[in-house]
C-alpha cells in the first residue's frame, strides 16, 4: 500500500506542478483584469441577487437552487478537512494562497456561470445541459470537441472516484468515528478489509441509503434538499467558527502575520522542518480548488439549469459561491486552527486537526464543541455526495450523447461508492482527489482563456444597458442569441 501511495503523490506532483498552478491563477487574473475586477466592484449586487430569483427565467430550477445545488458539492470535507490538510502540510501560509487564489477565483467562477448559460442547450422537455463540455464545443467550435469530452470523462472520474465519494465519505466516518468511538473500542472484522469501528461501519450504510433516496428524484430533489440543509449549516458553521475567532480576538493579529509570513518565508515561522513555500503555495491552491471549486468546470454544470435569461446574472451569481465558500468559511476554519495550534499538534490529520481547534478555542465542553462540528461535516459532506452526483451524470450524458441507461448504472456505482469509502486510507483519497481534479481543470482553464473575450464583451453590454436602465432589453436579446 506504500509503495501504491508513493505512486499517487508522484502523479499529484506531477498533475499539480507549477504549470497547472500557473494556468490556474494566470487565469484568474487575467479575468479580474479584464472585467476591471469585478469580484470587488459587483460583489453588493451579487449578493442582492443571490437571494432574488429572476422573473420569468428559464431552466429547471430558481437561481438561488442552482447556488445551492452548486454550494451543496463546494462547501463539504474542503472547508473542515481539506483546510486542516492544507496547512498540516503546507504550513499556516497555505491559508494565505488559498484566500488569493479565491479572490482570483471569483473572477473564474463569474465567467464560468456566465458562458454556461449563453452556451446551454435546453431541450423539448424543459431539461437543462451546460457546462464546460458545451462552451467549449460551442463557444471554441466543433473542432475541440475532443477537449469537451476530456473534461466530461475527467468529471466522470472525479465525482465517482474522488471529490464526489471517496473523501467526503471518509471525512464522515472520520467524524462520526471519533466522537463515538474514539479508541475504537467496538470494532468489527470486515473480510479483505480488517477491522473497522462499529461507528464507521453503520456510519457507511445509514448515509449509503440516504444518498440513494435522494439520487433518484435527480436535480429538483436535489436542489430542494440543498436549499434547507446548506444555509442553514453554513450559518450554524460560522456561528461557532465567529464565536471561537471572538474568544480569542487578541491573538487574531499575530495569526494572521503568521499565515502571513509563513506564506513566503514558511522557516521563519516553523523552523527547519519546514517546507519551501512552493509547498505552501501548492497545497494552499490545491485545497483552495478542491473546496471552491474556481477553474474546476464543476458549478457551471448547476448554473446551467439556472432558471434565468442572462448570463451576466447568473454569472454573478456563481461568483458568491467562492466568497462564501473559501473567503468566508475556509478562512474562518484557517484561523481556527492558527488559533489553536492544532496544526502543530503531533499524530492529528484530517478531521481530528480542526476537532482540536474547535473543542480546545470553543468555551463548550469539549464533546459539546465536536459533537458540533461532526454535524457540520456529515450534513456539508453528505449535500456534496448530491451535487457531485448530478454533475457527473450531466457529464456521463454529454460523452453518451444523451442514452438514459448508462446514466442509471453510473448511479449505482455511485452509491457503491459511497458505500465502500470509508475503508479508502485517508492520504490516497486525498491524492487521489487531487488528481482528478486537476485533470479537469486543465481543459476548462483553456476554454476560459479562448473565451475570456466573449466574458468581457459580454459584461461590457450587460452593465452598459443596464446603466440605461434597459435591463429588460438585455435579458431578451440575450434569450434570443
Amino acid at each position: 500500500m506504500s509503495k501504491f501511495n508513493e505512486i499517487l503523490v508522484a502523479i499529484d506532483d506531477f498533475v499539480w506542478g507549477p504549470p497547472l498552478m500557473v494556468l490556474i491563477m494566470v487565469g484568474g487574473l487575467l479575468l479580474t483584469l479584464r472585467l476591471a475586477f469585478l469580484q470587488i466592484r459587483k460583489l453588493p449586487l451579487a449578493l442582492k441577487w443571490m437571494v432574488k430569483n429572476e422573473e420569468d427565467g428559464v431552466g429547471e430550477v430558481s437561481s438561488f437552487g442552482a447556488l445551492c445545488t452548486a454550494l451543496s458539492a463546494t462547501i463539504g470535507t474542503g472547508n473542515i478537512v481539506g483546510v486542516a490538510t492544507a496547512i498540516c502540510a503546507g504550513g499556516p501560509g497555505a491559508l494565505f494562497w488559498m484566500v488569493l487564489a479565491a479572490f482570483f477565483g471569483m473572477a473564474t467562477k463569474y465567467a464560468e456561470g456566465l458562458l454556461a448559460v449563453k452556451y446551454r442547450v435546453i431541450d423539448e422537455s424543459g431539461h437543462s445541459l451546460g457546462g464546460p463540455f458545451y462552451y467549449i464545443e460551442k463557444g471554441m467550435g466543433k473542432g475541440w470537441k475532443w477537449l469537451a469530452k476530456m473534461f466530461a470523462f475527467f468529471g466522470v472520474c472525479a465525482g465517482l472516484l474522488g471529490i464526489g465519494t471517496f473523501t467526503q465519505v471518509n471525512g464522515i466516518s472520520s467524524a462520526v468515528k471519533n466522537f463515538f468511538d474514539p479508541n475504537s473500542k467496538a470494532t468489527v472484522d470486515i473480510p479483505f478489509l480488517g477491522e473497522y469501528s462499529w461507528a464507521v461501519v453503520i456510519a457507511s450504510l445509514v448515509l449509503t441509503v440516504f444518498v440513494a433516496l435522494v439520487l433518484i428524484g435527480g436535480i429538483k430533489r436535489i436542489s430542494s434538499v440543498s436549499q434547507v440543509v446548506v444555509p442553514f449549516m453554513a450559518i450554524a458553521y460560522v456561528v461557532f467558527a465567529i464565536i471561537l475567532i471572538f474568544r480569542n480576538i487578541t491573538e487574531v493579529p499575530d495569526a494572521v502575520v503568521t499565515i502571513v509570513k509563513a506564506a513566503f518565508n514558511p522557516k521563519a515561522v516553523l523552523g527547519g522542518a519546514a517546507g519551501t513555500w512552493i509547498v505552501a503555495m501548492q497545497k494552499g491552491v490545491a485545497r483552495g480548488i478542491f473546496s471552491n471549486e474556481a477553474g474546476l468546470g464543476s458549478a457551471p454544470i448547476a448554473a446551467a439549469a439556472a432558471q434565468t435569461k442572462e448570463p451576466v446574472r447568473q454569472g454573478l451569481v456563481s461568483m458568491t459561491g467562492t466568497f462564501i465558500d473559501t473567503i468566508v468559511i475556509c478562512t474562518m476554519t484557517g484561523l481556527s486552527i492558527v488559533l489553536t495550534g492544532a496544526y502543530q499538534q503531533p499524530g492529528l490529520e484530517g478531521v481530528e486537526v480542526t476537532t482540536y481547534a474547535f473543542q480546545n478555542g470553543l468555551p463548550f465542553p469539549e464533546q459539546v464543541s465536536a459533537f458540533v462540528l461532526m454535524l457540520c461535516l456529515v450534513f456539508f459532506a453528505f449535500t456534496t455526495i448530491l451535487g457531485w452526483d448530478y454533475y457527473s451524470e450531466r457529464c456521463l450524458e454529454y460523452l453518451t450523447g444523451g442514452e438514459k441507461k448508462p446514466i442509471k448504472v453510473f448511479r449505482w456505482l455511485y452509491i457503491i461508492a459511497v458505500f465502500v469509502g470509508p475503508y479508502m486510507t485517508v492520504s490516497a483519497v486525498w491524492t487521489i482527489a487531487d488528481i482528478f481534479n486537476g485533470m479537469m481543470a486543465i481543459p476548462n482553464m483553456i476554454a476560459l482563456f479562448a473565451l475570456s473575450g466573449v466574458v468581457a464583451k459580454e459584461t461590457k453590454k450587460f452593465f452598459a444597458k443596464m446603466k440605461n436602465d434597459d435591463f429588460e432589453t438585455v435579458a431578451t436579446e440575450a434569450s434570443e442569441e
